[in-house]
């Protein structure tokens, strides 16, 4: 790690709304230059004022298309308007596969639109730690609304209900998505379930299994019941676009339900204990690293499993003793 010059100077611009210092700063952060830990805590007193949005789903079923709508709808309400784009990581670099500006390229000459694509950098859950702090530099340079689309969804693709305050899940008719998700759990994570592609043959099949899987699920009273909207993102003609007003006016009355509940206290719990937990694991792991740096110990421990002499649990519970506990223990 470096250490990164004039980040004042940087943060200072960040704050008037400057778009190459903030392209600086998520820079420095995601590569965890040595003074990251004091950007972001001067960054952190301008946060938490923005309507997250999540969006996920597997892919191709159009979740890029719908956000550029999303986009423009924010837009034409004079939303400022930030997205973090989460690819697929490439094994070599950790760096993403897919570039920002070629799928939501309408947007990129919009100064109301700043868009970041982020790797995932193998986070099971989808989301690094950094798509945390890149959101957080969003916030602190004044967007209003920020948009999370992530890699695609599965039984581990959940992050995104610990950071979005309205998750939006994605799926398509004819693709089985209905019931991948009901084996896969994910309808949880939902609080607007969009059957993209509505056009196709058996859209109506979809949503009746969907909504079957709401009717038997188990909602207390006053609690919010995902929303069913389809959707055409993709067509010749504007005018063959289908749902996406209703999709807006299903986010704006899940913020409105937020609100009026003590719900939106506990999304932004949610949202912070996630990112607790992220920078706790991340730190631990440097310490321990750090410590076994130069002795050698940790090729030894390797082979010391391949050749069943130990096992990865003992030899977690040694170096723990060995550079956690025993530290406390002399502080």
């Amino acid at each position: 790690m470096q250490r990164s010059k004039n980040t004042g100077e940087l943060i200072a611009r960040l704050f008037a709304g400057d778009r190459l210092a903030a392209a600086r700063l998520i820079s420095l952060v995601e590569n965890e230059m040595d003074d990251y830990h004091e950007i972001m805590r001067q960054i952190y007193p301008r946060t938490g004022h923005a309507l997250i949005v999540g969006v996920t789903g597997a892919g191709g079923v159009g979740k890029s298309s719908l956000t550029n709508h999303i986009i423009k709808k924010f837009r034409d309400q004079g939303k400022i308007v930030g997205v973090v784009v989460v690819d697929p990581s490439s094994p070599f670099s950790g760096g993403a596969f897919l570039g920002d500006r070629i799928r939501l390229q309408r947007h990129t000459q919009d100064d109301g639109v700043y868009i970041r694509s982020l790797a995932s950098r193998g986070y099971l859950g989808g989301l690094s730690r950094a798509t945390y702090d890149v959101i957080r530099i969003m916030e602190a340079m004044g967007r209003d609304v920020i948009i999370v689309e992530t890699l695609g969804a599965g039984q581990d693709e959940v992050d995104v209900i610990h950071i979005a305050q309205t998750c939006l899940l994605v799926m398509t008719p004819g693709m089985g998505d209905d019931i991948q998700a009901m084996k896969a759990g994910i309808m949880e994570i939902a609080d607007i379930i969009v059957i993209n592609k509505a056009d196709l043959d058996g859209t109506e099949i979809c949503r009746r299994h969907i909504q079957a899987i709401l009717d038997i699920g188990s909602f207390k009273e006053g609690d919010w019941v995902p929303k069913v909207i389809t959707t055409v993102s993709v067509a010749s003609k504007s005018e063959h676009l289908q749902g996406i007003d209703e999709l807006m006016g299903a986010i704006e009355e899940h913020q409105k339900y937020l609100h009026a509940t003590d719900a939106f206290e506990k999304v932004k719990f949610a949202r912070i204990e996630q990112e607790l937990g992220l920078i706790f694991k991340d730190e631990l792991q440097k310490l321990v690293f750090k410590g076994l740096k130069g002795t050698g110990k940790k090729k030894k421990y390797i082979k010391h499993i391949m050749e069943g002499k130990g096992d990865p649990y003992s030899v977690v519970d040694e170096i723990l003793q060995t550079y956690i506990l025993q530290r406390s223990d002399e502080i």
